[in-house]
């Protein structure tokens, strides 16, 4: 391209991403009963994982006001605290309460990511826009509205990660969570198409944070608040295209030299495999029995068949083989010592290991007290991790978006286990019915672990009915969850 070209202050059209992006938020409705019955869950499920993250210190001292005293009464709420924030700090609390435990729900394609990290952003703004309705005496956003929304982030997200690796490029995929809730946000607070293409533009001229994070040897707890930073930070955009009318940038991903596509995609365009609609809401993978990177899920669910004959001859193992998608050897496969909780949450061998041992896999395994055994290093260093291509096909088939593993231990007389092989783990749609109900016990367990029985006892009634759960405002909803 000639130097002119290159510096021709002629203002371009929208990059088709970006109108393609205002057309679905502000335009698309969402017909399907599937996909508002799974996000009903999916609310539920992320509530449950923030409550429990609340057990947490690192967790919970990340909730309030940035700074002390900067609280706003009558703003939005963080479930499970008595805070009242801006919807921009109340964003980055709940996108940080829900990814703490690495429990919240998954899609997994070309880029990984978790789109319910979305609700930070969603739950912000709803509860700021409800409660300021309730003042001003018009309607509030109900539930209902808040799964539509979750909806299109979730689709959002989930269709931009089907064909575009940004892990490929060294980002992590929270600039995604960036992205969805950036559009979805701006469409809550009133905007039009050109102020959501606006604050879209805005969202990727911040490029993306890096994955170094969840890596070794860099692994650590940033990667359990970094979506809520991508919520802040959308909700940001989205305000000040709506309520500042700041100036849109249309070719931000398309300029020559200076956009995002030549600065940090390799000049490659996104390519999609589908249009917006409520795919990814139907097809989202629950978080149910582990909270373990989800590359794993099912090679914890191995661990545990093989706990029983496994774990009274640990002394006698010689080799335990595990085989995984090329994205697990790629992510999680991990040797050597473990800095902290986020580098063991993220080491398929750990995540194995504690299982034949114990029996179990909960977020206090992720602790120093457990990580002490000796036996979960001794195991770990008898552990060949390799992929299974198969695995890796069945992985990327859209039709079946599985999450195989298998896992079987050798002894030192010759013998071994048979070998455990899993496709999809509980939380897959093919294991819906069965899952369902183990989620449900999850969200219980959750309430009752936080909050007095009194007020379990209200949550519980108010979330049993469907069109109960729809029709309440999401102010009062939130309310439940206030102490």
């Amino acid at each position: 391209m000639s130097a002119h070209d290159i510096r021709s202050a002629v203002r371009p059209d929208p990059d088709q991403p970006l109108v393609d992006i205002a057309d679905y938020v502000i335009d698309h409705r969402i017909d399907s009963k599937e996909a508002f019955d799974t996000a009903r869950y999916m609310l539920l499920d992320s509530l449950s994982t923030a409550m429990l993250a609340m057990k947490f210190p690192e967790c919970v001292k990340h909730l309030g006001p940035l700074v002390p005293g900067a609280s706003l009464p009558g703003g939005a709420r963080v479930p499970g605290t008595s805070h009242e924030l801006d919807p921009v700090q109340a964003a980055f609390a709940i996108g940080a309460q829900i990814r703490w435990l690495d429990f919240n729900d998954t899609w997994l394609a070309a880029e990984w990511g978790h789109p319910s990290d979305n609700l930070g952003a969603i739950l912000a703004v709803a509860d700021y826009l409800s409660r300021k309705a309730e003042r001003e005496g018009t309607p509030p956003l109900t539930v209902r509205d808040v799964l539509g929304w979750a909806i299109k982030a979730h689709e959002i997200q989930g269709c931009y990660a089907l064909l575009n690796s940004f892990n490929r490029v060294g980002q992590d995929h929270v600039i995604l969570v960036r992205l969805a809730s950036t559009a979805v946000a701006t469409a809550m607070l009133g905007g039009d198409k050109g102020q959501v293409t606006t604050a879209v533009s805005h969202s990727w001229i911040d490029n993306g944070a890096l994955r170094t994070y969840r890596h070794a040897p860099n692994t650590g707890p940033r990667k359990s608040w970094a979506a809520g930073d991508a919520c802040r930070r959308a909700v940001t955009h989205a305000i000040n295209a709506v309520y500042r009318g700041v100036a849109g940038y249309p070719s931000a991903l398309s300029a020559k030299t200076w956009g995002f596509y030549d600065v940090a995609f390799n000049g490659k365009p996104f390519e999609f495999e589908r249009p917006f609609g409520s795919y990814v809401m139907e097809n989202v993978l629950f978080k149910i029995s582990f909270p373990a990177e989800f590359h794993a899920q099912t090679a914890v669910e191995c661990a545990m068949q093989l706990h029983a004959e496994v774990a009274g001859k640990l002394d006698q193992i010689e080799k335990i083989v595990i085989e995984t998608q090329e994205a697990g050897c790629r992510i999680i496969d991990k040797t050597g010592p473990l800095a902290n909780y986020a580098d063991r949450d993220h080491c398929i061998q750990y995540m194995v290991a504690v299982p034949l041992i114990f029996g179990r896999l909960t977020a206090d395994d992720y602790n120093d007290e457990i990580a002490s055994d000796p036996r979960i290093d001794a195991l770990r260093d008898k552990m060949v991790v390799s992929e299974n291509p198969q695995f890796t096909k069945d992985y990327f088939d859209p039709d079946k978006r599985y999450i195989g593993n298998s896992v079987r231990v050798f002894f030192k007389d010759g013998t071994s286990t048979a070998k455990v092989s899993i496709d999809f783990p509980i939380g897959h749609r093919k294991r819906r019915v069965e899952g369902i109900p183990v989620l449900l016990k999850k969200f219980e367990a959750a309430m009752r672990g936080h909050f007095p029985a009194h007020q379990v006892k209200t949550i519980l009634q108010a979330t049993e009915q469907p069109a109960q759960l729809d029709a309440m405002p999401v102010h009062r909803f939130l309310e439940l969850f206030t102490l």
